[in-house]
């Protein structure tokens, strides 16, 4: 797992210093496009030497990356992000057997072409949305962990046509009435087991169903950035009644040029991706069905910001 962190922290150091290039080369004119981003690197560490009051010894790391690159000119708008992060905890001592644990992991890809609609604050548009992880995920409550995800597996896919509402640079509320939602497992073991709504056996899953995107972004106060994003999907061939949810908000808070803090959300409800559920608390599985899965972090470290 350490070369994935390591690999993590290269690629964010490397955008800080492709950052700091474009700052010190000033743009003669502001063109069509706006591009910026911001990557950090965020680490805590616990040591403790005959502490009475019990614990272990703790560190933990997380890089993240997240770039923008946005087009608007006469009727056209074309706005990408790239978002990633990676993060991993050791609780213990490497020497008492202890393993670095997986915390934060994510890779997304977004993209929409809108052109203005006669309506006001309105635009035909057409999305691509690409969402995957970095590295293998393990249910470390137990021993030994198994695999219950990986690269690729899942891997989700959304591609659709719909209106874009942008009253504000702050908000944008997209709807499509068809979107094409491809799940990916490109896991055999995890595929033959059925995960994450594939057929037994089978790598991807095709769904047909209406999709909603809503977004927020505002400074809420000076150096306090709140952002919000939030997807549904209903399936139009399978219970419709289910709605997929995805919901991610993330408040940053700027210390100084250098250091940040942050604290996010991830809140995601899939009626396919289903989990071993022990009704009676008597430690056996009798079961499994959908739940919704939450992660929150907070970090505190080193950030850089950028735009053009």
């Amino acid at each position: 797992m350490k070369h994935v962190l390591l690999a993590a922290c290269m690629l964010s150091m490397m955008a800080t210093a492709f950052a700091q290039d474009k700052a010190a080369t000033e743009a003669a004119d502001e063109g069509p496009w706006k591009m910026g981003g911001v990557t950090g690197l965020n680490f805590g560490q616990t040591y403790l030497s005959n502490w009475q009051g019990g614990g272990n010894n703790a560190v933990n790391g997380t890089a993240l990356l997240s770039l923008y690159a946005n087009y608007a000119k006469d009727k056209w708008t074309w706005d990408n992000t790239f978002d990633a992060a990676y993060g991993q905890t050791l609780i213990g001592k490497l020497d008492d057997g202890a393993k670095f644990q997986k915390t934060d992991d994510r890779l997304e890809i977004n993209s929409k072409l809108g052109r203005k609609t006669p309506l006001l604050n309105t635009f035909w548009a057409a999305m691509a949305t690409f969402r995957t992880q970095w590295d293998v995920g393990r249910d470390y409550g137990v021993n030994p962990s198994p695999i219950i995800s990986d690269p690729f597996a899942p891997a989700y896919i959304l591609i659709g046509t719909g209106i874009d509402y942008k009253p504000s640079p702050a908000f944008s509320a997209y709807l499509s009435p068809v979107t094409a939602k491809i799940t990916i497992v490109d896991n055999q073991r995890l595929a033959n087991a059925g995960a994450f709504g594939v057929d037994p056996g089978e790598n991807i899953r095709y769904e047909v169903g209406g999709f909603l995107k809503v977004q927020y972004k505002k400074d809420i106060m000076e150096n306090v950035n709140f952002a919000t994003k939030a997807n549904f999907f209903a399936n139009y061939l399978e219970n419709v009644g289910n709605i997929d949810v995805n919901w991610e908000t993330l408040i940053a808070m700027k210390i100084n040029k250098w250091l940040s803090a942050s604290l996010s959300t991830h809140l995601i409800y899939d009626d396919d991706i289903k989990v071993a559920l022990d009704r009676d608390d008597d430690g056996v599985n009798e079961g499994s069905g959908a739940r919704v899965q939450f992660k929150e972090v907070f970090t505190l470290g080193l950030q850089y910001q950028f735009s053009r």
